[in-house]
């Protein structure tokens, strides 16, 4: 069954190798926006800008800002942890079901085995 599968399926490996490679990126991406020495690097780099007179107090305010709300704004996926981000959607727990007046206990009844 798996060879046939592999077979009928093999025309679509393309796409699954390019979303495979999509995520691997989009996944580095989101770790390099969030790493701490990138960061403090963006920070220091617009001081030094500003300490030299390539952009004025107000523009190093604004950048050290959109630095800031990068960190602190909920970034798609933020209301889980990474290891559950890496593990894909969360399915629903199935729905349980009562025996008590159900089917199934109508039918385990009728078939001889008391009240």
């Amino acid at each position: 069954m798996d060879i046939l599968w592999t077979l009928l399926t093999l025309p679509y490996a393309p796409v699954r190798g390019l979303t495979a490679l999509v995520k691997v990126v989009a996944r580095e991406a989101e770790s390099q926006q969030y790493n701490p020495v990138n960061i403090r690097r963006e920070l220091e780099e617009l001081d030094r800008a500003a300490a030299a007179g390539d952009i004025t107090p107000e523009e190093r305010d604004r950048g050290q800002q959109q630095v800031l709300d990068r960190l602190t704004r909920p970034a798609a996926g933020a209301d889980r942890t990474p290891s559950q981000r890496e593990a894909g959607p969360r399915r629903p727990a199935p729905a349980r079901r009562g025996t008590a007046g159900g089917r199934r206990g109508a039918a385990r009844r009728g078939r001889g085995g008391g009240p």
